[in-house]
């Protein structure tokens, strides 16, 4: 630890002499660069509030907002203008305004003044009461949360004072203690942990449950007692407030002028929870709406569908028809007064006649305003709401195991989910568990094979199989009662909501059991009990036995250089990640203290320097002190002390019925030796020798039990442990490390406490840990070796990239070791890829101290930089990963989600083409796309791996002729056979070039199914937005990761699954789901439903909208084309605000053309559906011209029936009124394919409603509406048969053709897929009819057939 403070020490020298080479440190004779002018641009200057800062802290203070949140839009005053000025943004409303505004011209005059504005007044008001509830819910939110208290320093009274989350404001420090939630944004100064680190929980901020560790700002003393306000002199610069949550840059100056560079692990962002830290204290720099969190809160998505398009298109030519329409009006009305000037009517015969067609078009614009189905878009916002409503209750789209339901986070796209072409899907964590299970390695070039840890896992699957049934359910433990079930104490931890699965009965038990323990993240017990393989177990035994280090010789003895590699590469598995480490009985962030080994370090090192290593000098660089081989030569010694037992995993197959309750707990054992009598070297080497590794093997098994109960009670065992990851990767490879007796045991921000086969406990010291990510695809930590005091980096990352920095030797014999190692593990990695396992590569390199000190100067430089950090590290971090040493690769399986092959197949029947865009290696995509059916036996694999442009151009010419031979092939050809494109990611950056685009879509287009493989997140994004845009196709992009943001983002629809790898690709997403099974019915029944229901509605709106104001127009013919009406103008309003209002609704949320279990048998329906489109243009004209043919039948008949009489305006309309009334409901049951008994009952609401107010109206209201509405009109009308009798002809008449083209529309234009779907519904009946028959005639026993009454029932006879 003394060497580190050196170390952090001497850096800081550097920065101080080189501190003019950034604007971070400038020097002292030149102006600081940190100016309040060039900080009001783009950074923050932050002091305490009580300090000696003051005056500065009152400057700054003042620009920068208060903590307290609203998040209401409106006040008491002003609501009202406020809600007005934001409706009329909407066309709907200006449309009514400027009519009821037009309608108080006396000259174009229609209706009376106030009837006009009842269609606006309604909209207004329930719009705005439906905003005034929403806005109170949120003050009363607002209000709970501003009222939170939290401990703020008080300069006057020295001391913590409660106060409300409202009055923190910037510069404050605040006092936070366990399970408290985060006021703000806080800069991390102080943690009760003496090692300078807090835990927090993100699940309010991103629905992540896994705990994440910050760590006080570095270069702060770490104090026993409690940190001090008071002693704070420093100053803080940073960013200016952002909603990025993973990025904050800046820099803290001491009072001595120091700078020490701000990272994300410094800031506990607010709204998240501090879990088992006891006190922490920290600093504001962002409050209120500046946070991170608020900064993030927006609303739903929205996005506009395809379907909301085409109405926009639509709505424009019912504009072009009501243009037609009053203009034809205007015309007429101009001719005919023209032509009756001189006659017996009343006539102004100062008005021209062009001038009084002029009025009579606005006059019809009025008259004719409903034409414009503008409520229509008010309509489809309500039916999309009670489609989202049906879809996030699908109890089949519920995960019980997460306790977690469908989230339909657009709310106006569902309609989309109906008409999907493509779908392109990330491969980890969305066709596959994302739960990964270690399975083999490779090592030094030497690949061991685990072939029990094979069987285990089958045996394991099996059980998962026979598990499904039996899911831990979470509902009643967790999720009903908090966010994320940690406990209230700090020194327990509890259920990580993101991990729990029904792996076995026993976990089930543990789970019900008083006492819950909580399994680590990623810690099923399929990943913990990995089973070692015998052949190097039998080497790692070896370390503990100093003799064998000189017969290196002997048949199957590892070599020194091979047991480094060994003992290198499980330490690399245990330290390179970001794991948190706790047991039950401690938090996490208390590390237990190394156990002191058998003999001190320091006895350790003299004895290295009193042996010799002569016989592998030859393969040890004469410049590097930290040759390989010194690190086994010290392991080796250490044996002489100390040794190490390998037990086996309970047995999980047919007899560990019987094991116990140990049958769950970790395999292997480390035993501390101390109270045993040392041993001679040549004893140890001798009984080591003497026995075989098989017996060795066998006593270890048989000593596992006795080693369990030798273990002090005091320590805590391996088995304890739990192990919290951020990805299922580090856990995996960290409990593989722990089978090998390699075992990480703590974290801290400075030191790791590592398990070491052979040796115990030792504390390593961690110097820098370089994170994953996307562009170096690899992570790194750099230590100082806790035998060797070594600086060593330490890697792990994908093969490509790893391969390629491993070293070259200069050194003839080291290079061709180099090589040999290289080719065997390509090798290896290549098998590992085509038996579908996920591959990781690892490697070290031993760094010189003056190498180390030239790479450290430029990362702390880059670390407190604000401006290009991220690049600044970037080429730190690259810089430093070069000349690497390759150890050795692993393999990991990630099995396959539940019923993956089975919702593939149903969407490629569904003529919906599968793409997966994945970064795996390309022989891992193969066999996974093999694994999941999306590559089938009969189908043929296209390959694209291309050096260059040239070669990428020539190659994709040549692979589009080959698949155009192949449609023009051979007749035997199968039908279900096609082209499979595998495409790498360095040939699709070829093929994404603008001069090969065109030639990779007519490939791709041309394939059954693309795989990319090694494929980065933009390029996942590119290939989206290249198929979406170029071949104009409906997409959907699936993942459940933060490199599947781009993708999801880009496509029309976006689904991210909530699986391991946190909730970045869920909170970008339109829809959430839990499983990629889910897909199967939330495109082909929810999808295909949605369609068909807005559709329908859509047509049906236009239709009755068409159909009744036609009425209106043909009455112009009779009456002049003056405007004028037969119909009451409150009737005529009320048609279809209310009576004609619900019907739709209903329609367009419950309709159902086929029955959800023969959409999902028969996924071809959804391509017939996509090829018979409901809502195309056609439609809309077959449509209208059915509103007009029924608008003429509805007007000529009544008008026929009582030509020549007296009837007056009103009776001659009432008799229409009512028939189109009827028309347009019964139309509805005729169209509807789904009727029960809500539609019966809206429907009957609706027709009552109608003739219970004209009824009341006219018999009641005698000067409503005066002169058009004449006292007891409809009811004489509604009291002579002869009303009845018009109307019933009028309905029939008009639905006649209508009803007709239904049924031959279903006879013979039927599509075969939907004969399948007929032909299957009477083939289901049948199998049940069946069924019945037969248990209840083996029940019974009664005779079946009269004829022959003995007989049992055969099936044709129970059919017949």
């Amino acid at each position: 630890m003394e060497r580190f403070h050196w170390v952090q020490h001497r850096c800081r020298q550097l920065l101080a002499v080189d501190s003019g080479r950034g604007w971070y440190s400038a020097p002292d004779d030149l102006p600081n660069k940190s100016s309040p002018q060039r900080a009001s641009g783009k950074r923050r200057r932050v002091f305490a509030h009580h300090g000696p800062h003051r005056d500065e802290y009152e400057a700054v203070s003042k620009k920068y907002r208060g903590n307290a949140i609203r998040t209401t839009k409106y006040t008491l005053l002003t609501f009202i203008p406020m809600n007005l000025f934001q409706q009329f943004h909407r066309a709907a409303n200006i449309y009514f305004l400027f009519l009821a505004l037009l309608n108080w011209v006396p000259v174009v005059e229609a209706f009376e003044k106030e009837i006009t504005m009842i269609p606006l007044l309604v909209v207004l008001l329930v719009i705005g009461i439906k905003d005034a509830l929403e806005d109170y819910r949120r003050y009363l939110f607002d209000k709970k949360v501003n009222n939170y208290v939290v401990q703020v320093f008080c300069g006057l009274q020295k001391d913590y004072i409660d106060r409300c989350w409202k009055d923190v404001r910037v510069g404050d420090f605040v006092r936070l203690s366990c399970n408290e939630i985060i006021p703000a944004d806080l800069l991390l100064l102080y943690s009760s942990d003496p090692r300078g680190v807090c835990y927090i929980e993100t699940a309010n901020l991103d629905g992540e449950t896994n705990l994440k560790q910050r760590q006080v700002v570095s270069d702060l003393p770490l104090q026993v007692c409690e940190f001090t306000p008071e002693s704070f002199h420093s100053r803080i610069e940073c960013e200016n407030p952002n909603n990025d949550l993973s990025r904050f840059r800046g820099y803290i100056e001491h009072s001595g002028g120091v700078r020490v560079g701000l990272h994300s692990s410094n800031l506990l962002l607010r709204s998240c929870t501090i879990r088992n830290t006891e006190t922490v204290v920290g600093i504001v720099v962002y409050a209120g709406h500046e946070t991170k969190a608020m900064m993030n809160n927006s609303g739903p998505r929205y996005k506009r569908s395809q379907l909301e398009k085409r109405l926009n298109t639509d709505v424009l030519w019912c504009v072009f028809l009501l243009l037609v329409m009053c203009l034809a009006a205007a015309v007429g009305h101009g001719l005919w007064f023209k032509d009756f000037r001189d006659s017996i009517f009343q006539v102004d015969g100062e008005t021209s006649p062009a001038l009084a067609g002029f009025y009579v078009f606005w006059t019809m614009i009025i008259v004719l305003q409903v034409l414009i189905p503008i409520s229509l878009y008010v309509s489809i916002e309500i039916v999309k709401l009670g489609q989202i409503y049906f879809i996030h209750n699908d109890v089949d789209l519920y995960n019980e195991d997460l306790d977690s339901r469908i989230q339909c986070r657009a709310l106006n796209i569902t309609e989309d989910l109906g008409q999907i072409q493509y779908l392109f899907s990330d491969k980890t964590g969305t066709l596959t568990e994302n739960k990964m299970v270690f399975r083999r390695c490779s090592i030094y070039g030497v690949e061991y094979p685990h072939e029990e840890n094979a069987r285990r896992l089958e045996v394991y699957e099996a059980e998962s199989n026979e598990a499904r049934g039996r899911s831990v359910t979470l509902r009643s433990a967790c999720s009903r009662k908090s966010l994320s079930c940690r406990s209230l104490s700090c020194n327990r931890s509890s259920v990580s909501l993101h991990t729990l699965t029904a792996e076995s009965a026993e976990e089930e038990d543990q789970l019900s059991g008083p006492v819950q323990t909580r399994p680590g993240a990623f810690c099923s017990r399929m990943a913990k009990d990995v089973v070692p393989d015998p052949d190097l177990v039998r080497k790692l035994t070896c370390l503990s036995s100093s003799g064998l280090r000189l017969r290196d010789d002997s048949p199957g003895t590892p070599s020194s250089l091979e047991l480094t590699y060994i003992t290198d590469f499980f330490l690399a598995l245990a330290i390179c990640n970001s794991v948190v480490v706790s047991s039950p009985r401690q938090p996490r962030h208390v590390v237990p203290e190394a156990r002191t080994p058998l003999k001190s370090l320091e006895d350790i090192k003299l004895m290295f320097l009193r042996l010799s290593f002569s016989p592998f000098s030859a393969l040890s660089s004469p410049q590097n002190r930290g040759s390989p081989r010194s690190f086994t030569s010290r392991l080796a010694i250490r044996g002489k002390t100390g040794s190490f037992t390998f037990s086996t995993p309970p047995n999980t197959g047919p007899d560990a019925s019987g094991s116990g309750p140990d049958s769950n707990q970790e395999s292997c054992k480390l035993k501390s030796k101390a109270d045993f009598p040392v041993m001679e070297e040549g004893e140890e080497a001798a009984q080591v020798e003497d026995q075989p590794p098989e017996e060795a093997l066998k006593d270890a098994k048989a000593s596992r039990d006795g080693a369990r109960q030798d273990v002090d009670s005091e320590e805590d065992s391996d088995d304890e442990l739990l192990y919290e990851a951020e990805s299922p990767d580090e856990a995996a490879l960290v409990h593989a490390a722990r089978a090998y007796r390699c075992t990480l045991r703590g974290r801290s921000a400075e030191s790791l406490l590592v398990d070491l086969p052979g040796i115990g406990s030792l504390a390593v010291q961690l110097l820098h840990i370089l994170p994953f990510d996307s562009n170096r695809k690899r992570m790194s930590v750099v230590v100082r070796h806790p035998l060797t005091e070594e600086v060593v980096l330490y890697t792990k990352g994908a093969d490509s990239v790893i391969v390629d920095l491993a070293e070259r030797p200069k050194d003839a014999e080291q290079a061709q070791e180099s090589n040999r190692i290289t080719e065997q593990t390509q090798k290896h990695l290549d098998a590992y890829a085509r038996e579908g396992l996920r591959t990781l590569c690892i490697a070290k390199k031993v760094l010189k101290e003056e190498e180390y000190d030239l790479w450290l100067k430029k990362q702390l430089l880059a670390e407190s930089s604000i401006e290009n950090r991220e690049e600044l590290l970037l080429e730190s971090a690259q810089r430093l990963e070069t000349g690497l040493t390759l150890l050795g690769s692993t393999g990991i399986v990630d099995r396959l989600q539940e019923d993956v092959p089975e919702t593939i197949e149903a969407l490629q029947r569904a003529a919906i083409k599968v793409w997966v865009l994945t970064g795996d290696k390309q022989e891992t995509a193969v066999n996974i796309a093999n694994a999941c059916k999306l590559l089938r036996p009969a189908d043929q694999l296209l390959t694209a791996n291309c050096e260059s442009k040239d070669a990428c151009a020539a190659l994709l010419e040549g692979l589009i002729e080959e698949v155009q031979r192949g449609e023009a092939g051979p007749a035997d050809r199968t039908e279900d056979a096609g082209f499979i494109l595998v495409i790498d990611g360095r040939t699709l950056d070829f093929a994404l070039s603008e001069e090969l685009k065109n030639s990779f879509l007519e490939l791709s287009r041309r394939c059954k199914a693309v795989i990319c493989c090694r494929s980065t997140p933009l390029q996942k994004s590119q290939v989206v937005q290249l198929i979406r845009d170029q071949l104009g196709v409906m997409t959907l992009a699936v993942g459940d990761g933060a490199n599947d943001v781009s993708m999801i983002q880009v496509a029309d629809v976006g689904i991210g699954i909530s699986g391991q790898e946190g909730m970045q690709a869920v909170m970008s997403s339109d829809f959430a789901i839990s499983r990629f099974q889910h897909l199967r019915k939330l495109l082909l029944v929810h999808g295909h439903w949605c369609y068909n229901r807005l559709a329908n509605m859509i047509l049906f709106f236009i239709y009755k909208n068409v159909m009744y104001v036609n009425l209106l127009f043909w009455y112009q013919f009779f009456c002049g084309f003056s405007g004028s009406v037969m119909i009451n103008s409150w009737v005529l309003i009320l048609f279809n605000l209310l009576f004609t209002s619900v019907p739709p609704l209903i329609y367009g949320v419950l309709d159902r053309d086929t029955p959800a279990h023969t959409l999902l048998q028969l996924p071809e329906l959804y391509g017939a559906v996509r090829t018979y489109k409901v809502y195309v243009p056609s439609m809309f004209w077959f449509t209208v011209l059915d509103a007009f043919y029924q608008s003429l039948v509805c007007f000529f008949v009544p008008y026929f029936a009582v030509e020549g009489s007296d009837v007056g305006d009103l009776s001659f309309g009432s008799p229409i009124n009512t028939s189109a009334l009827l028309i347009i409901l019964l139309h509805q049951v005729i169209e509807s394919n789904t009727l029960t008994w809500i539609h019966v009952l809206v429907l009957a609401l609706s027709a009552a409603s109608y003739f219970g107010f004209v009824l009341l109206f006219s018999a009641f209201c005698e000067l409503c509406s005066h002169p058009t509405n004449l006292l007891g009109v409809e009811t004489r009308q509604m009291s002579q048969p002869l009303f009845y009798i018009i109307c019933a002809v009028t309905t029939v008449t008009a639905l006649l053709p209508r009803l007709l083209y239904r049924t031959l529309s279903n006879t013979l234009r039927s599509p075969a897929d939907l004969d399948s779907a007929q032909s299957h519904e009477v083939d289901s009946y049948r199998r049940q009819m069946q069924r019945w028959n037969l248990k209840h005639s083996r029940t019974s026993r009664l005779p079946v057939c009269a004829d022959n009454p003995g007989l049992e029932p055969g099936v044709d006879e129970v059919v017949s």
